[in-house]
């Protein structure tokens, strides 16, 4: 097994306004994989799929609701998380848990996303 995760969901309630979210606040690309027959609208997070690198997406379709309780997922946050970290607030999240020092392991911080959500970043910087 190489990675622990190997996908992730993160339900949105407005899937444009998530995905405007997450595109500008982690500077990467969502790509629209609408499945329309089950009336869900779903975006996939730009991976390194050749390799198989964890990915993930954000999905609007019923019974996907966003919270704040439960598994705490950790996106990558580039070289330094504090870029990210600073387009939470402006773009309509929350900041939960400013960027903190985990020693060896780098940093991580807590926001709460437009949808609700409650996920983290971590980067080495």
């Amino acid at each position: 097994m190489k990675n622990a995760v190997n996908w992730f969901e993160i339900p949105v309630k407005d899937y444009n306004r998530a995905k405007q979210f997450y595109t500008t606040v982690l500077g990467t690309e969502i790509t629209d994989f609408p499945m329309e027959e089950n009336n869900m609208k779903y975006g996939i997070f730009a991976h390194d799929e050749k390799n198989q690198g964890v990915g993930g997406a954000i999905i609007e379709a019923d019974g996907q609701i966003p919270t704040t309780n439960g598994c705490t997922i950790y996106l990558n946050g580039g070289e330094d998380l504090g870029l990210s970290l600073s387009r939470i607030e402006r773009c309509g999240g929350k900041i939960l848990m400013p960027k903190t020092n985990i020693g060896e392991n780098g940093f991580i911080a807590q926001f709460s996303d437009t949808e609700g959500n409650r996920v983290a970043l971590h980067s080495m910087m």
